[in-house]
């Protein structure tokens, strides 16, 4: 089972190289992006629509194979005042249940870090998180 970290802790438990997949969990779908192995670059690669988390977890499993990952980024949309509303705890349930099916870590990162997020969509915003959080991981 996968360890489920902020950022900043999950940084120990990643290898030093590899991609990683960035997750953007709307209600109707989930926009993934996925970085270069030295983790400089997050590039959005595409949009899954939900059906349900069996189907949803199968198609990001095989995704993340196809790309050799090594670890997830999940963004936790926390309101403004740093508090946790329902879309962060649906977050949560989701990497819980998504930790039981991979042993590669999942760290979550702070939503309100990531530039401009309310301006773009699906596998951009997946993109714009992933950045922000490989931009915090190169200065741990």
């Amino acid at each position: 089972m996968a360890i489920i970290l902020p950022l900043a802790e999950a940084a120990a438990h990643l290898p030093p190289r590899g991609a990683l997949v960035g997750l953007d969990l709307g209600t109707k779908t989930i926009g993934v992006a996925v970085s270069d192995p030295d983790r400089k670059l997050a590039t959005g690669v595409t949009t899954i629509a939900r059906t349900n988390f069996t189907a949803d977890a199968k198609a990001l499993l095989a995704l993340t194979a196809e790309r050799s990952a090594v670890g997830f980024v999940l963004g936790l949309p926390i309101n403004m005042d740093g508090s946790e509303g329902p879309r962060a705890q649906s977050t949560r349930a989701f990497a819980r249940n998504f930790a039981k099916l991979t042993e590669l870590p999942i760290a979550l990162w702070d939503e309100r870090l990531s530039t401009r997020r309310a301006a773009v969509i699906d596998q951009h915003a997946a993109a714009f998180i992933l950045q922000g959080a490989l931009d915090r991981l190169s200065n741990l």
